[in-house]
């Protein structure tokens, strides 16, 4: 039963997450109260270079007890709240109100972030990616609580979303709209395990065409889609969509160039590489020498190409293209993985793991088909961490 908070009638003013974040961007400083219990604060909070972030739980706020909300809250708050404009946070608003009414009261300068943790996980942004062909666009969707990112492929009238995200599943069609072009493809570099997929939800009553790598039958893929093999195009517009087998993360991982754009899927990351123990722990040393190979094969696709990940660091902002991507040629600058030897590689990013991400095992079992969960169900599996990178 959730807990409740007496109402000290303090009026605070809220932020929604969506104007948080923007203000964050455009180079503004906070310093955040996160309310939470400190395990809940440690496997998942809010990261920004302009966020300065301190866990101070709700309990300490309360009296003595710490069993029931206090009918008199304390004279005095806890010694570690500074001075200066404060945001609150907590799981759901619900806490996080109350200490920033309380703080409100006692003098300070309060905004409360509306719906807390969870509604920052709703926030979902837009960002254009260049392309080196004059007709194609692509744009990139990024979940800041997350990290986790999307992309819509454009080629005149006709659209592809590759790894929608089933919790903004109506988004994609209406981007593509906006765009002057219609959806054809609901496509899918890999079964995920750190968020729930969208594709089935982006086709849904239409004739969108969902397509998965052909090694996700063996997966235990239990739902019909277009499987392709790597070196197999789709068209879209005048152009197309080429797949390219990119395995290691998991065995049956597909890239999906357009335009000179790679949507690499769980393979390199900006700032660090994919993790190999998730389709199977007792063959993470052979994925890992697996992905290896798959890395240094990218060298052929030349500097020019960029990369489009599937996942960037949350506490990353926008890089000088304004989006999450990268030149291969960036890349081979900042990524260790291009000068190891597959041995380096391997004995690195299998002894450098950290927390799995959550709820992956039942997560994988949806995407696969073989489990299923209700939108809500769905969007609290899914809270938290991607955790599918390693420390480069």
């Amino acid at each position: 039963m959730p807990r409740s908070f007496p109402d000290l009638g303090e009026s605070v003013e809220q932020v929604e997450p969506e104007t948080f974040k923007q203000r964050l961007d455009d180079g503004e400083q906070f310093t955040m109260i996160d309310t939470r219990k400190p395990d809940e604060y440690a496997a998942w909070k809010i990261s920004h270079p302009n966020l300065t972030i301190l866990n101070i739980p709700f309990m300490q706020f309360m009296d003595e007890d710490n069993e029931k909300p206090a009918s008199t809250v304390p004279e005095e708050v806890p010694e570690d709240v500074p001075e200066g404009q404060l945001i609150i946070s907590c799981g759901k608003g619900l806490s996080s109100t109350f200490v920033a009414e309380l703080l409100t009261r006692e003098g300070y300068d309060v905004l409360a972030l509306t719906d807390g943790m969870e509604g920052w996980a709703e926030v979902y942004e837009q960002y254009s990616v260049p392309t080196n062909t004059a007709d194609a666009e692509v744009i990139q969707f990024h979940r800041p609580s997350s990290g986790c990112l999307a992309h819509l492929f454009v080629a005149g009238e006709e659209a592809a979303v590759v790894d929608p995200l089933r919790a903004f599943a109506d988004v994609y069609a209406e981007a593509a709209k906006a765009h002057g072009a219609t959806l054809k493809y609901a496509i899918d570099t890999h079964v995920h395990a750190d968020h729930i997929s969208g594709v089935r939800e982006v086709a849904s009553d239409t004739d969108i065409e969902i397509v998965l790598p052909a090694g996700a039958t063996d997966r235990g893929l239990a739902f019909d889609a277009t499987l392709v093999e790597d070196g197999e195009t789709l068209p879209l517009g005048d152009l197309e969509i080429t797949a390219q087998a990119l395995p290691g993360h998991t065995t049956e991982m597909m890239g999906f160039s357009f335009a000179g754009v790679l949507a690499s899927g769980d393979t390199v990351f900006l700032d660090s590489v994919a993790r190999t123990e998730l389709e199977d722990e007792d063959k993470a040393r052979n994925a890992a020498s697996t992905l290896w190979e798959t890395i240094q094969k990218l060298e052929a696709l030349g500097d020019e190409t960029i990369i489009a990940p599937t996942h960037a660091d949350p506490a990353t902002p926008p890089g000088d293209s304004h989006s999450f991507t990268a030149t291969l040629g960036e890349l081979r600058g900042q990524l260790s993985v291009f000068d190891e030897s597959r041995e380096e590689f391997v004995d690195r990013i299998t002894s450098n793991l950290g927390s799995q991400p959550t709820n992956y095992e039942e997560i994988i079992e949806i995407n696969l088909g073989r489990d299923s969960a209700d939108s809500e169900e769905s969007f609290e599996l899914e809270l938290g961490p991607n955790n599918c990178a390693v420390a480069d």
